[in-house]
């Protein structure tokens, strides 16, 4: 199962009431938008979040897998748009209490792709119709929507018994947020255990930094973050490197990286003098594989801090 984020704007009652969502195949120059193209990515099963107007004000479910379809005549309207366009058949679910985007996006967006992502950094939405979201973000919106729907507590009863807490009447959504939930962190969960266990394995279950060889102490780190790759990007054991817990922190917070040859890069973020402190020489030169290449250098670009 994937997410995604559809940004519907005036659109979304007409598509809600025909439960679909829709895009045209190209633009009036014959360009074919990134955000349009994904509409061919959506499976039966998986999950999208409406966005409209600044807030998170649904979640829906794909009944069918995308097909190519005209312009539904309740859209004629739109007459901006081709007639030709990438049809998915949902099952809308409307939130009781919407989710603001801009006031709850201090937990959103360090969890944002660097590349398509669904919002600005001040909190609007970006131009454009259907983005990827990944398992962590999607986990979070959960989070943030299951805390405005599910349970309403009055501050003058947290002293109360349970009764005191109301579940919504949307039992169906309820069973919506949780299901989508548990499949984003299973997801999460058996992709980190392969990864770890194809790390251990290519770096000969040592620290590449340091040699400590303690697998409790032996950290998969990704290069390339979860919420920036691809699928099989994820589970590429090339993009990562085995780590202690110490060196893996260094590295997850760009306080050190390594080039396309593998010489050890270190922040000015940490002074010299603190160098032995925290495990480092300058000089070190990694036994990288040529596969590692590509994925250092993203890390150097995106994450480095200089």
């Amino acid at each position: 199962m994937n997410n995604f984020i559809v940004m519907q704007g005036r659109t979304y009652h007409e598509e809600k009431e025909l439960g679909i969502i829709w895009s045209p195949q190209q633009d009036k120059g014959s360009n074919v938008p990134h955000s349009w193209q994904r509409m061919k990515e959506i499976k039966k099963g998986d999950r999208i979040f409406h966005y409209v107007k600044g807030n998170i004000v649904a979640i829906s479910t794909a009944i069918d897998e995308c097909i190519k379809a005209s312009k539904p005549t309740i859209m004629q309207g739109h007459s901006q748009w081709n007639d030709e366009g990438y049809l998915v058949n949902v099952k809308y679910f409307e939130l009781d209490l919407p989710l603001n985007v801009r006031e709850n996006f201090n937990d959103i967006s360090p969890l944002l792709p660097i590349k398509y992502s669904a919002f600005q950094q001040d909190g609007s939405g970006n131009q454009g119709y259907l983005y990827p979201c990944n398992e962590e973000l999607a986990i979070k919106l959960l989070e943030l929507i299951n805390e405005l729907n599910i349970y309403q507590i009055n501050e003058e009863q947290l002293e109360l018994s349970i009764d005191a807490v109301r579940r919504t009447e949307n039992i169906t959504l309820i069973h919506v947020i949780s299901a989508t939930e548990l499949e984003a962190k299973a997801k999460i969960r058996l992709g980190q255990h392969k990864f770890r266990k194809d790390l251990l394995e290519l770096w000969k279950n040592k620290c590449a930094l340091c040699d400590i060889n303690l697998t409790e102490l032996l950290r998969a780190s990704h290069s390339k973050p979860w919420k920036d790759c691809n699928n099989s990007e994820r589970l590429d054991q090339y993009n990562g490197v085995l780590l202690c817990c110490n060196h893996d922190a260094l590295y997850d917070k760009g306080l050190i990286a390594f080039d396309g040859k593998g010489n050890l890069h270190i922040s000015s973020i940490i002074c010299e003098e603190n160098y032995m402190t925290y495990g480092l020489d300058k000089r070190i030169n990694i036994q990288m594989h040529s596969k590692n290449k590509e994925y250092f250098i993203w890390h150097k670009k995106f994450i480095y801090k200089y």
